[in-house]
């Protein structure tokens, strides 16, 4: 879609993804090599009971199902910027994530460019949100 195409209040559902613990590992152990990621021993004796997904690993699966919708297509230019990151629960192995994207500000930059923020919420299967964040993407008009 092109930036005159969306509207502020416009909101898309993603598809979605069930997160294994090997990726869990995986991811973390390349990323974000804490206990809690990588270490099931340590982690199941810790506050989560067990191995928890990276936040930046939950951001970037919701990342993922976002861009999956097609929405943006050939007409984003670039990510500009990422603002009110909040990690609200852990994400655990099998968890299955949704995304809700919501247009909330538009921004015209001359005739052929704007800027296009959404807010995205992802939840897990018991519709629990684990992970908010505005993100900001230039689009092509």
């Amino acid at each position: 879609m092109k930036f005159d195409d969306f509207s502020i209040g416009d909101t898309f559902k993603t598809a979605t993804y069930q997160i294994s613990e090997d990726e869990i590992i995986k991811f973390a152990s390349e990323f974000d090599p804490q206990y809690m990621h990588i270490d099931k021993k340590k982690a199941s004796e810790g506050r989560f009971n067990g191995i928890i997904a990276s936040g930046m690993h939950t951001m970037s699966l919701s990342f993922k199902l976002w861009v999956e919708t097609g929405k943006y297509g050939e007409d984003v230019v670039a990510g500009t910027q990422m603002n009110n990151v909040k990690f609200s629960k852990p994400v655990y192995p099998n968890d299955t994530l949704r995304v809700v994207a919501e247009v909330t500000n538009k921004h015209s930059i001359k005739k052929e460019n704007g800027l296009l923020t959404v807010a995205l919420t992802t939840y897990n299967q018991n519709d629990i949100i684990v992970f908010k964040s505005e993100l900001t993407a230039l689009l092509s008009n």
